[in-house]
């Protein structure tokens, strides 16, 4: 029976060394899954997902530390990696998929290479590192599933695999987020009866040549009592067994073609691509690939989602999807799209996180106003060609928007004495400038400025132009210009130029081009002064309007004497007033 962990809570607690001496475990500490199998025998489990001291010498100035993930599980941990860390040396860790990193990733063959004192060989089945304990040799073997350790001589040590029941003195990690314990609901395709049957052939033939070597009880309670949580899956049972088999073939006592009486893969497939770290390797529909471990895949799951959420900033939008749980729910990327087929995701090489962005006037983005809201919205969907006799894709479609507050102009006032002037504006999501220039010609390259002699009759451009406002969304409205002889907009004498959108029809000198139809408009008038008065400042006033294009008729109705007058319903927010002035 499982013996439960034995946590140690008297406030500084030092674990005593222990000597290892050799016996019918051959000095061998094992770490499969969530068990550590001690050099005594002794299992215990661990809970969390923390990392934990599995050997320590002191007077060497060495630490051998394991860190335990959960995969597909919250409440079940695995031994996700090991690190071997010198006191005055860089860190060597062994890592998933057999990878080595010693302050930077290392190539590693069947051939033993030396770092910091370490040889380190790589074969098919996982990783070696064979190190000297003063003056004891020590070997470590790790796959990515479990860890075995064999000291050759007796040592004083500390830490799990000394007493496996140490796990609260052991414990390194600083972070308590690593010990939050969940409860997931039973599997309830686990038949207890079953993993008896599954662990106990290690007491059979073949195994069964090496039981009077290495007692597979220890390895026994390990199998039962990780399988009796958690699935059958990603080769977890050979595991264990591959766990005892090595641990015959280290007290020279081989046991021949275990894995194929057992009906194990020999060896154990591996990913090819690199997991990230939310990310661990096992099946997906019957290929190795890089799953979703479950703490991670929570967040979306419990939701119903496959990421995101939505990214909204102005008028462009981004929804990142998960990849691994794509593939778990058996989507390939590549076969997705927005509405726009030329529009696809990019796949980032290291997170496998999947984005796809777009903006307002691309990929096929339908743009909609609901009251002061603009919405823009857009889907990912699978690829679906008439050329394709047949098909292994599900259909996705997954919808998502970002609405805004509809843009709104703001009072702001110029002076022509200046050449030009950009005033920076902010309207709930979206930030864009407005800004009125005057020009002496039709083509717009004669800016006026301080220098510039405007005389009396001499025709002006005057240009309204805004940036950062989508013209697939809003247009701008000169609603009404006019000069006043004081710098108020109330003040009076008043002469109108445009009014309602349309040029005065009894000044012919007025003519409005592009009013409604985009984001920028101008209009041009000969330059006058005001009659009966000394020669004085003449200030222009215009009102602008935005106005939203959907379901509206921007542009004013200007035809002459049959002018009609459009509706307000276009009008969003208070009229913004603008305002130059010419001095004599």
């Amino acid at each position: 029976m499982l013996r439960p962990l034995l946590f140690l809570f008297a406030f500084g607690l030092k674990l005593s060394p222990v000597s290892i001496f050799a016996g019918v475990h051959g000095n061998l500490c094992t770490v499969t899954g969530p068990s550590v199998i001690d050099i005594s025998g002794n299992v215990n489990s661990v809970s969390d997902r923390c990392e934990y001291t599995l050997l320590q010498d002191q007077s060497a100035g060495f630490t051998l530390k394991a860190n335990f993930l959960e995969r597909r599980r919250r409440d079940v941990s695995f031994v996700d990696s090991v690190t071997l860390d010198f006191s005055e040396d860089d860190d060597i860790q062994l890592l998933q998929g057999h990878r080595v990193l010693v302050s930077s990733p290392v190539t590693l063959s069947g051939s033993v290479q030396t770092f910091n004192g370490v040889g380190l060989s790589k074969d098919q089945t996982g990783v070696t590192a064979n190190i000297s304990l003063n003056g004891s040799p020590v070997s470590l073997f790790f796959d990515g599933t479990t860890a075995q350790i064999y000291i050759d001589v007796p040592v004083n040590v500390k830490g799990l695999c000394a007493d496996s029941s140490s796990s609260s003195s052991s414990r390194l990690s600083s972070d308590s987020s690593c010990q939050q314990q969940y409860v997931d609901p039973a599997d309830d395709t686990i038949n207890p009866i079953t993993v008896i049957e599954q662990c106990d052939v290690l007491s059979a033939a073949p195994f069964s040549s090496c039981n009077a070597v290495v007692d597979p009880e220890s390895y026994i309670i390990a199998c039962r009592s990780t399988l009796n949580k958690y699935p059958a899956v990603d080769g977890l049972r050979c595991q264990f067994l591959k766990a005892y088999a090595k641990a015959c073939q280290k007290s020279q006592s081989t046991v021949q073609n275990w894995w194929t009486a057992a009906k194990c893969h020999h060896p154990e497939p591996i990913c090819q691509d690199k997991c990230s770290d939310h990310e661990f390797c096992g099946d997906i529909h019957g290929n190795t690939d890089c799953r979703c471990r479950a703490i991670y895949a929570s967040q979306y799951t419990e939701q119903n989602r496959l990421g995101g959420p939505t990214v909204c900033k102005d008028n462009t939008a981004s929804l990142t999807l998960v990849g691994c749980l794509l593939k778990e729910n058996g989507i390939d990327y590549n076969h997705l799209h927005l509405n726009d087929k030329t529009c696809t995701g990019v796949m980032d090489p290291e997170s496998h996180m999947l984005k796809f962005s777009f903006s307002s006037d691309s990929c096929g983005t339908e743009v909609t106003t609901n009251n002061s809201q603009v919405i823009f919205t857009n889907a990912v969907v699978t690829r679906n060609s008439s050329l394709d006799l047949i098909t292994r894709q599900d259909k996705v479609f997954i919808e998502f928007s970002c609405s805004h507050p509809a843009p709104e102009l703001q009072n702001v006032a110029f002076n022509i004495l200046d050449n030009s002037v950009k005033v920076f504006l902010q309207s709930g999501e979206w930030h864009y400038s407005l800004t009125m220039k005057a020009y002496s010609d039709a083509a717009q390259t004669q800016l006026l400025g301080p220098n510039s002699d405007v005389r009396l009759n001499q025709k002006i451009w005057i240009v309204l132009e805004t940036e950062g406002l989508d013209a697939e969304v809003v247009s701008v409205v000169t609603d009404s210009c006019w000069a006043t002889s004081g710098n108020s907009p109330s003040s009076s004498p008043r002469y109108d130029l445009i009014t309602d959108g349309c040029a005065n029809a009894e000044d012919g000198t007025v003519q409005v081009m592009g009013n409604g139809e985009g984001t920028s408009n101008s209009f041009s008038f000969n330059m006058f002064e005001f009659s009966g008065k000394e020669p004085s400042e003449v200030y222009l006033h215009c009102q602008l309007q935005l106005c939203l294009n959907k379901n509206n008729i921007c542009e004013p109705g200007c035809s002459g004497s049959a002018r009609r007058r459009r509706s307000l319903r276009y009008r969003r927010g208070a009229p913004a007033l603008i305002s130059m002035v010419w001095t004599p």
